[in-house]
């Protein structure tokens, strides 16, 4: 009898795990990934679902502070990336900042973004570790100031009398930053609106504390 024919699943093999991010690299990688989650996918990507965290490569914003965070980032994780800058309105004048990785760089783009996103992710949510190491501790918040930082500067600003915010569209971002902002010692709240979700810290100390976490010491802030 003819030995029956391997099928398909028999063949597949689990794909590899990526090794973790080392601290910094996983700073910088996870703050690129919440830039990008805190803006809608560009137009020109809106028919493919199958692009993950990294959108192929391209990422719009309407802000340059933004844009040249995100250029500083990529820069430092040694992924090249094009800038153009767009205008637009009659009456009313826009910029549009559209930065994209060069093709023969997004597979390279794409598993620094997925993998900083599932780490730092899995580090914010995660509870407290037992017998943490050191490192761990002290990057821990610093995953939530990047966090915070990347929705302040690309999120859609919420100011109000008493209480600063950002509207998102990304679910799990919202939650990665109620929970950043508790290792910052700040409350946050979380609340649906129409198509996003508004997360707010109180005005007063608890809103200078998100400001000052997320705030870049002038030096590491040039391009």
């Amino acid at each position: 009898m003819a030995p029956e024919p391997i099928s398909l699943l028999d063949r597949r093999r689990p794909s590899p795990v990526p090794p973790p991010l080392d601290w910094l690299t996983l700073a910088d990688a996870f703050e690129v990934a919440c830039l990008l989650r805190c803006t809608p996918p560009p137009a020109t990507d809106a028919r493919r679902p199958e692009i993950g965290t990294y959108r192929g490569g391209v990422a719009e914003f309407n802000r340059e502070d933004a844009a040249r965070r995100m250029r500083q980032l990529l820069g430092r994780l040694g992924v090249p990336v094009e800038h153009e800058l767009a205008t637009g309105g009659l009456r009313r004048r826009y910029e549009l900042h559209r930065l994209y990785v060069p093709r023969e760089h997004r597979s390279t783009y794409a598993a620094l973004l997925e993998t900083g996103w599932r780490q730092g992710r899995r580090e914010l949510l995660g509870g407290p570790v037992p017998g943490a190491s050191m490192a761990r501790r002290a990057w821990r918040p610093r995953l939530a100031a990047a966090a915070w930082r990347a929705a302040l500067l690309a999120g859609g600003r919420h100011v109000r009398r008493h209480c600063l915010g950002v509207r998102l569209a990304d679910r799990d971002l919202a939650a990665v930053l109620v929970r950043g902002a508790a290792l910052l010692d700040v409350p946050a709240m979380l609340r649906p609106g129409a198509g996003c979700f508004l997360v707010s810290v109180p005005n007063g100390p608890h809103r200078t504390r998100i400001v000052d976490s997320a705030t870049l010491a002038p030096a590491a802030a040039a391009c």
